[in-house]
């Protein structure tokens, strides 16, 4: 099989897409738009813990570079229409490939957190740690919300 500059420039490529696409969902990571925001303060008490997996992402961006290094690889196999069979089954594949190394390589660990707020109020909230024991049962957090989304700290 033969290695051309242009099937590792397609690596190359695959590896930065995948790496351009992991975003933090911690509670110390904030996106550009949350920037400045005004959030609604709440403490509590954390009930229970419970480790989860948070998918990754499945944007397609890994399909293209997928793609390409595949029919590469393919068009280095056989020789007429045999070659051209490889190259579109090798682009599939490829495709699929690395739409499935883009959501392993984006996943993420995290804790599903119960928290017993100080107004009685129950919550979970589900947000990405870097160890599953960044938060314990009994701690004392504080909680952040802006419409819809939540994110836990200690306090």
């Amino acid at each position: 099989m033969k290695t051309s500059p242009l099937g590792i420039l397609g690596i190359g490529i695959l590896s930065l897409a995948l790496t351009g696409c992991v975003s933090g969902l911690q509670g110390s990571t904030y996106s550009r738009s949350e920037a400045r925001q005004v959030q609604d303060v709440a403490f509590g008490r954390i009930l229970n813990t419970k480790p989860v997996v948070i998918e990754g992402n499945r944007s397609g961006a890994g399909q293209l570079p997928g793609a390409v290094v595949g029919g590469i690889a393919g068009s280095s196999m056989g020789d007429g229409k045999g070659q051209q069979i490889f190259t579109v089954l090798g682009a599939v594949g490829g495709a699929i490939l690395g739409q499935q190394i883009e959501e392993r390589a984006t996943r993420a660990q995290g804790l599903e957190l119960t928290i017993q707020l100080d107004s009685g109020r129950t919550l979970s909230i589900v947000q990405e740690v870097d160890s599953v024991d960044a938060f314990r049962e009994g701690q004392r957090v504080r909680v952040l919300t802006q419409g819809q989304l939540a994110r836990v700290s200690a306090e």
